[in-house]
């Protein structure tokens, strides 16, 4: 089983293979630098190095690196949509540098642009990208609140298609169940997975942000909670991580979920371990 969560860089890239270590994660995710702000990853030639081999020796993968949140691919407007051009360009080279197979990121806001000149404008963008071999971008599905896009599977499977480049998609659980595919309950889980294998295809799913929810399927909020003590719970959570297209494929399971009430990623990775039967 494939599970890991989002741990930190601080120090150095390559420190994050004994901070994913360090919570019994055997694969992960990072940023390259702070989410917040427009800024290069800046990977060293040694930490570089030492990351690779840091991996390599301990650690199954896949690693994801997740893109800035001031991305924003669909948007209408022409400078931001350079610097989102620009900086997923830098994370895909960054992930070819540090032998990372996968960048994540949200396609971002129509801002009023329209739903479907929204996804046109993300997939333009996408494609500008010079993506090296060995790297794949990662379209993640979104809470879908204001005018977010990607909460649809069928805005997930509208970019695949049309996009030059071979894409895949990142499944967040809190996420999907804010935009309102149920995922509370065993039945549940099957219904919204068979949706999303006959929209997106389960073949297309490259990793899972796993991840409870503190509001209620359809709300559009996006507030993590701990494994199986949010509204998706126990049940829903148990059935997800047993759900055959999960398994059979072998989907790695990302974290992130809150460091709250004395429960950080080490007792939540240990919970999805307790719920593989």
């Amino acid at each position: 089983m494939r599970v890991g969560a989002h741990v930190s860089i601080a120090g150095g890239i390559d420190n994050a293979v004994g901070n994913e270590l360090d919570v019994g994660g055997n694969c992960g995710q990072i940023f390259t630098h702070s989410p917040q702000v427009w800024q290069d990853p800046n990977v060293g030639d040694d930490e570089a190095a030492a990351f690779r081999d840091g991996t390599a020796a301990d650690l199954d993968g896949p690693w994801v690196i997740h893109s800035s949140y001031l991305v924003n691919l669909c948007t209408p407007k022409d400078d931001l949509r350079e610097k989102s051009v620009d900086s997923m360009q830098k994370e895909v080279d960054a992930a070819d540098k540090l032998d990372i197979p996968y960048v994540n990121v949200h396609l971002g806001a129509h801002t009023g642009a329209g739903v479907d000149q929204g996804l046109d404008n993300a997939v333009s963008a996408l494609d500008e990208l010079d993506i090296p071999d060995g790297v794949t971008v990662l379209v993640e599905s979104d809470a879908g609140s204001g005018t977010k896009l990607g909460g649809d599977f069928e805005h997930l499977a509208y970019v695949l298609a049309e996009s030059e480049h071979d894409l895949g998609v990142c499944l967040d659980t809190a996420h999907a169940f804010a935009a309102g595919y149920d995922l509370s309950t065993p039945d549940a889980v099957a219904d919204t997975l068979s949706e999303f294998d006959d929209v997106v295809g389960f073949e297309q799913l490259a990793c899972v942000h796993l991840n409870d929810s503190k509001h209620d399927c359809g709300t559009n909020k996006d507030e993590h909670a701990h494994i199986g003590e949010g509204l998706i719970g126990e049940d829903g959570m148990r059935a997800f991580v047993n759900h055959d297209g999960i398994v059979d494929h072998d989907v790695p399971l990302v974290l992130e979920t809150p460091n709250e009430d004395g429960k950080g990623f080490a007792w939540n990775i240990d919970r999805v371990r307790t719920l593989r039967e």
